[in-house]
């Protein structure tokens, strides 16, 4: 029975947020049945809270969630090259993202370039890849500013994700916390990022939009907000994108604490998975597509504190849920037709956040 290689990125320091545990970046195989094995230390870096991996799976890229980097305010980028039989990760460099807390990155389509968001700091900087995979020269960077009404989270910009458009070509969405708004951008083949302002949609006024997802048919757009736990279903019309309903993250009657966190879309484009933190479960909403609404489906625990991430697998038979404030990677076996999670198996993981297959 194959298996397919789990990467783990999680928080190694202890911060405001969270007491991280881990030594680097982790690794485990994931075998059909819904297994994971144990998880074993690829690559020691500070807060590889965010990864990413290129198609052939041989370089890997991680933020550096710090708020100083080389005795610098700021966080960091890091690259990997990856051993084809092993998955040993091979540190190649590092560099300063030039902004703290980084939270996101991603590849262009072309491979050619790194795009990596900035929390704290409120912008977004694009770095060069070389030819052998590590990070080159800076060739873009953009501070952000505005701010929203929660006195707390949105005193200044936050951008927490970067996104390609799968239809449009070189169009960027980058949600913004601390602004509420999920702006666009046009990508260069420079590397530049050219905002676009009349394209810029804005959410409800405090809810803090985190991540955003495609639905497969290219034509929804879904947004999860943290701050005040929903998730907006957006219809494209031309390329702009228009509000067309929303729901709650949480249960009819849940008054908790509550963030929204993570979201996925169904391998079939039935169903959006979101979790939520403080009621920590994960919500399964069917998606009707010809009236662009969600409807509540299934609640799961995710039999753990804080699902900051969670993950199909690359059959599409489970659903693996890194659990952050719990140490522990939990395993559901995803039912779409029903829709359901059944609870299969934990995994001891130290401070897990963010979950890719390779």
């Amino acid at each position: 029975m194959s298996t397919t290689c789990l990467l783990i990125g999680t928080y190694t320091e202890k911060l405001p947020h969270v007491d991280g545990k881990a030594d680097g970046i982790l690794g485990a195989a994931y075998e059909p049945r819904g297994s994971l094995t144990s998880a074993n230390l690829l690559a020691e870096t500070r807060n590889p809270s965010w990864l990413v991996a290129t198609p052939d799976g041989a370089h890997v890229y991680a933020v550096m969630e710090t708020t100083d980097f080389d005795g610098r305010p700021g966080g960091g980028a890091a690259a990997f090259s990856r051993h084809p039989a092993t998955g040993i990760l091979t540190f190649l460099n590092a560099v300063s993202s030039g902004g703290a807390e980084p939270a996101h990155i991603e590849i262009d389509p072309s491979g050619r370039y790194l795009l990596e968001v900035n929390y704290g700091g409120g912008s977004v900087t694009v770095f060069a890849i070389r030819s052998d995979g590590a990070l080159g020269e800076r060739v873009e960077h953009i501070q952000f500013m505005g701010s929203g009404p929660h006195p707390q989270r949105q005193t200044s910009p936050h951008p927490h994700q970067i996104v390609f458009d799968p239809t449009i070509s070189g169009r960027v969405l980058i949600p913004d916390l601390g602004t509420d708004l999920v702006r666009f951008f046009d990508f260069g083949d420079d590397g530049s990022l050219t905002e676009l302002s009349q394209r810029t949609f804005r959410t409800a006024p405090g809810a803090g939009p985190r991540h955003v997802v495609f639905h497969p048919d290219g034509s929804h757009l879904f947004v999860l907000n943290e701050l005040d736990t929903t998730l907006l279903v957006l219809r494209r019309e031309d390329e702009s994108f228009v509000q067309a309903s929303a729901v709650p993250l949480v249960a009819p009657g849940y008054t908790g604490s509550s963030q929204g966190a993570a979201i996925r879309v169904s391998p079939s484009g039935r169903h959006v998975l979101a979790s939520t933190r403080g009621a920590d479960t994960i919500a399964i909403f069917a998606f009707d597509a010809a009236a662009s609404t969600l409807t509540l489906e299934h609640l799961e625990s995710s039999r753990g504190l804080v699902p900051r991430d969670f993950v199909f697998t690359p059959d599409g038979g489970h659903v693996l849920v890194a659990n952050q404030d719990s140490d522990r990677v939990v395993t559901f076996a995803y039912d779409d037709a029903g829709p359901s999670l059944t609870y299969r198996g934990t995994s001891s993981v130290p401070t897990p956040t963010c979950l890719i297959f390779v």
